[in-house]
């Protein structure tokens, strides 16, 4: 179980590697637990200048909880458990994931992988142009055979077993699912956490990854350079570069609370929905574009609200920032490419530089978007998303 008395979970053993059904159930006395932490909610003091700079306001924060209240959780899951869901233990621990077959005979299998503070969750409305795009104004012959796991820690895939779920043990675990499903060679593509997992997917596997394509920076987050690589830099990069210092100085302190506290953020946010919701909706605000729309006009109420009760009701709060931010990654290492073809686009939000990007990577194909998205392509700007997905991969036929 992943807590009790939330989720109805198949019975596994640490030794198994079959491959099992799934459906989440929500019970009622969570339901009603959660609703009333929410309507006795004590709420903190405005400060003085209550606004987005020093964290969530309260009049959109009691909006939002207000909405919370009235969100149908049970419907919601209704909607996910008529999707193929399944889990399975990879290196003792349970991996939850989606799994949708196209019809299409030459369909390429897709490995989508989500990041923080999102779920796979992010993905669920690309299944049906991504499996049938000829149902959505699309070409046939870019079907996609498509898995979409969560990453250890997130969602479904706790409660969280062992340490150690660097990206590279993902990228392991995330080939070792390929296999249990069949998938001999395949495409992967993720945004954020996943920008990071998918091209070590490919230097784990090379002979098994068709092409890696992200959205948003492939881990290359350079925030100073030298004179001399700085008088080359073209206006748009010298935009992600300030952009990016920026970031290290006003936008750290969550990295290091999660990177350094983990076990603390857990516990405050599995017993505070509030603390939850706004941990969450900080950073929904801070990475959506553009940055005078509020993050659930962006992105959608229903998923705003399905996603933070996905992290409230597995308790993950504190085994996503474990494996997100605090796995010891051998920082400073440097990384070599894979050779893997890999395609990147970037969206107005986003700081990737090509020219650091491929020092660690085969760039093949590199798109530019400055007017338009942001860290959470696949909910702002789906179409766009799924045109370069598929633009990448037929290169690959």
């Amino acid at each position: 179980m992943i807590v009790p008395n939330v989720l109805a979970m198949t019975d596994f053993e640490h030794t198994d590697t079959a491959v099992h059904p799934f459906t989440a159930t929500a019970w009622d006395e969570e339901l009603t637990d959660l609703r009333a932490r929410l309507a006795a909610t004590r709420w903190a003091t405005p400060l003085p200048s209550d606004d987005w700079s020093r964290g969530v306001p309260q009049d959109y924060l009691r909006e939002l909880v207000s909405a919370w209240i009235d969100f149908d959780w049970r419907a919601y899951l209704d909607r996910m458990n008529r999707l193929p869901q399944f889990t399975t233990v990879i290196e003792g621990q349970q991996i939850h994931f989606l799994h949708i077959r196209s019809e299409q005979p030459g369909a390429v299998p897709l490995l989508l992988t989500h990041g923080w503070p999102g779920s796979f969750l992010e993905f669920v409305d690309l299944i049906g142009p991504l499996t049938s795009p000829e149902k959505h104004g699309g070409d046939a012959s870019d079907a996609f055979h498509v898995v979409i796991p969560s990453i250890p820690g997130f969602g479904f895939s706790t409660p969280l077993t062992t340490d150690g779920w660097t990206t590279n043990a993902i990228a392991r675990a995330w080939v070792e699912l390929m296999d249990r499903l069949g998938y001999d060679r395949f495409v992967n593509q993720g945004g954020d956490l996943g920008a990071g997992i998918a091209p070590e997917i490919g230097r784990v596997a090379p002979d098994r990854v068709l092409g890696v394509h992200v959205n948003g920076a492939l881990g290359d987050f350079v925030a100073e350079v030298d004179d001399e690589t700085a008088a080359q830099l073209t206006d748009l990069e010298r935009d992600r570069l300030e952009r990016t210092a920026t970031f290290m100085q006003q936008e750290f302190g969550y990295i290091s609370l999660q990177s350094t506290r983990p076990g603390l953020l857990g516990t405050m946010l599995a017993d505070s929905p509030v603390g939850q919701l706004s941990w969450i909706v900080d950073k929904l605000h801070a990475w959506t574009h553009p940055a005078d729309r509020l993050p659930h006009e962006v992105l959608g109420m229903d998923w705003l609200l399905a996603n933070v009760s996905l992290y409230w009701f597995t308790r993950s709060a504190g085994s996503a920032a474990l494996v997100g931010y605090a796995s010891e990654e051998g920082w400073g290492e440097e990384l070599t490419s894979s050779g893997v073809p890999t395609a990147a686009i970037q969206f107005a939000h986003d700081i990737g530089i090509r020219r650091f990007a491929e020092q660690s990577n085969n760039i093949v194909s590199w798109t530019d978007v400055t007017d338009r998205g942001g860290h959470f392509a696949a909910l702002e700007e789906p179409h766009l998303l799924i045109d370069d997905l598929r633009s990448f991969v037929r290169t690959l036929r």
